[in-house]
């Protein structure tokens, strides 16, 4: 496959200006001005990110649902699987959002797959061990959103899904409690590019 390269027009009155008012170097300005950094405050907000400037979670569309939820299964002393991927994004999630579940609630596991044995996602073999070790809720990070029909076979089991993902959704959504993933069309969160734990991290705050 080949590729061509299309480099951006630089604005050079646009650099100068903020290279006039932030004193760094001509070439980092022509690239924030490039992605829209035009002026101090908005240079200061970008070297400067502060908790202020975070998007609410309750942006996002479910979010109620599964905090709900999740308050249910931990006043009804359930227990919980916090299941995700192997890879970084998913080992990082499920990390943060065990150890955050455990802080409020005792009965609750963790679950990555073999990625041999399973693969990435949502696997029969995850959701059958959720079965055997008496879990009713799974909250699946960084995956879930293309396993409509693993969902539907958790929730013959009597197990409910919170899915906290990021990857883009098929046609069909998974009938899960909650589906957090602002890709979704109809999901007013502003920031689309969050991954998959950044979604778990807006979870944890709401």
């Amino acid at each position: 496959m080949q590729k061509r390269w299309n480099i951006l027009p630089q604005n050079e009155d646009a650099t100068r200006s903020l290279q006039a008012v932030i004193k760094i170097n001509p070439i980092i300005c022509s690239i924030l001005v490039q992605r829209g950094i035009t002026n101090y405050e908005l240079a200061k907000e970008f070297f400067r990110p502060e908790l202020s400037h975070l998007h609410s979670p309750w942006l996002m569309k479910d979010m109620d649902k599964a905090v709900n939820r999740i308050i249910s299964a931990i006043n009804q002393n359930e227990k919980i699987m916090v299941y995700g991927d192997y890879d970084v994004d998913g080992t990082t999630s499920v990390a943060s959002m065990f150890q955050f579940i455990q802080s409020l609630h005792e009965s609750v596991e963790f679950y990555i797959p073999h990625r041999y044995k399973e693969g990435y996602g949502v696997s029969k073999i995850g959701i059958d061990y959720a079965k055997e070790q008496g879990h009713s809720l799974i909250i699946s990070l960084d995956c879930g959103i293309k396993s409509a029909d693993l969902i539907a076979y958790a929730a013959s089991l009597g197990i409910d899904f919170i899915v906290c993902d990021h990857h883009l959704p098929d046609e069909i959504i998974p009938k899960a409690v909650a589906i957090l993933n602002p890709k979704q069309k109809d999901c007013p969160y502003p920031y689309k590019e969050l991954c998959g734990c950044g979604v778990g991290f807006k979870l944890m705050t709401a």
